[in-house]
């Protein structure tokens, strides 16, 4: 369920199935911003990690990354992705099944590449966070 809200924070558990959070079970507020942009993301749809920082306003792609390394188990993680829309090392085949089963456009490869994973296909499955544009697995809109 998604939270429309930065106030208050709520544990989260990591890729491990352990509770990373904070003692008390708070989280850090920079990493629970995070959480909530990608909870946000609809379905089809992804944010790089560039993208959520920009969004936020502050950090860069790779705090993004280590907050979806340490406390994204809980969160869509699979729409929080790399600029060139490879997908995540050591779980391609759990984010492949995420983007085939929520229709995310990916770019396969040619046969030239056999056995090769697709890509996300960026141009298409990109959300720039803007409500009501997503789902439709279009161009990114401008505000």
């Amino acid at each position: 369920m998604s939270r429309m809200s930065l106030e208050g924070p709520v544990g989260r558990t990591g890729a491990s199935g352990a509770d990373d959070s904070a003692p008390g079970g708070e989280l850090p507020p920079y990493a629970e911003a995070v959480l909530d942009v990608a909870d946000r993301i609809p379905p089809g749809r992804v944010m790089t990690y560039g993208d959520v920082a920009e969004w936020l306003g502050e950090g860069g792609p790779r705090q993004v990354g280590r907050v979806m390394a340490l406390y994204g188990g809980s969160a869509p993680w699979w729409r929080v992705v790399r600029a060139d829309g490879t997908l995540l090392p050591g779980h391609e085949l759990r984010a492949l099944g995420h983007y085939r089963a929520e229709g995310t456009p990916l770019r396969e490869r040619g046969p030239a590449a056999e056995g090769h994973l697709p890509r996300i296909d960026m141009r298409r499955a990109r959300w720039d966070g803007t409500p009501g544009t997503g789902g439709d697995g279009g161009a990114r809109e401008a505000e």
